[in-house]
């Protein structure tokens, strides 16, 4: 978190508060020139991949340096996490990269459940594209959004829906879920750490999870009313009554669902606690 606050204290100083989304390309090609200047990010291309989503690979021809890929079959929001994901690697992890690079694999870069270097990756990637303080201005912690406010943050940072939710759900107070499915069934899923103490969490592994037959995500043709939000009973997805947003995404066949239950109790965030705000810092710097 340390390089992700650096950075965003920098833009924060250099562009101001509404300079978002983050150019990142632009960033890493000046800021490695600085920071390595015998061994910076000579490149940033993007490329139709097969198998992986983004890749950080060494140019041992002079002049030195590193060539950072994305895949350009991926929405724009999708390419510009992967490429900060990678960004991560070189400021991170360069040198401990095998010699034929580093390679990720689309979980690795998407659903913000990778392992080691891929989790530091991701987590970087989110603080910088999505930093605390800008984002508890957008969105309340208490508060409950909507797919249309989800969406408007994933817009203001550029980024996916999935991504801006993910990140939404570290530092939310409420016991919300989002679950990713595609043919009545979970393809994956995250909670809130409210939702996540209280039981409410869904198992991807092992067994296939079905997704509930009265739930919106099994029905596209209730894609509207599922954009606008329904409420279902206790026993439908939860033995409690829970609202349910939908997106249904014919394109790539999958649905996109955000969960919120009953009334959660305020707490501090792991994340939180791991990432100090920027306007925390600045306050203190100045105070002292």
């Amino acid at each position: 978190m340390r390089w992700a606050n650096r950075l965003t204290q920098m833009l924060d100083a250099v562009k101001g508060v509404d300079r978002y989304p983050v150019d990142v390309e632009e960033l890493i090609l000046e800021y490695s020139r600085v920071i390595s200047p015998d061994d910076p990010v000579l490149e940033i291309v993007s490329r139709p991949l097969r198998g992986f989503e983004g890749a950080l690979v060494p140019v041992r021809e002079e002049p030195c340096g590193w060539l950072v890929v994305s895949n350009s079959t991926a929405s724009p929001g999708r390419r510009r996490f992967t490429v900060a994901h990678e960004v991560a690697h070189y400021l991170l992890h360069r040198d401990r990269i095998p010699p034929q690079g580093i390679y990720c694999k689309e979980e690795d870069v998407s659903r913000r459940a990778g392992k080691d270097i891929e989790k530091e990756a991701d987590s970087f990637a989110a603080a910088l594209l999505m930093p605390l303080h800008d984002l508890r201005r957008q969105i309340d912690p208490s508060a409950k959004p909507t797919l249309a406010d989800l969406g408007a943050l994933a817009e203001r940072y550029g980024v996916s829906l999935t991504a801006a939710t993910l990140r939404w759900l570290e530092v939310t107070e409420r016991r919300s879920l989002m679950v990713v499915s595609t043919e009545g069934y979970a393809l994956w899923a995250r909670s809130s750490e409210p939702a996540f103490k209280s039981g409410r969490f869904i198992r991807t592994s092992g067994a296939p999870h079905e997704i509930p037959a009265g739930a919106g995500a099994s029905r596209p043709d209730l894609a509207e009313a599922c954009r606008a939000g329904i409420s279902h009973p206790s026993g439908i997805w939860f033995d409690e009554e829970v609202e349910e947003y939908t997106v249904h995404a014919t394109a790539i066949e999958q649905a996109i669902t955000i969960l919120h239950l009953g009334e959660g109790r305020p707490r501090r965030s792991v994340v939180e606690e791991r990432e100090p705000d920027v306007v925390d810092r600045f306050e203190a710097n100045s105070r002292a």
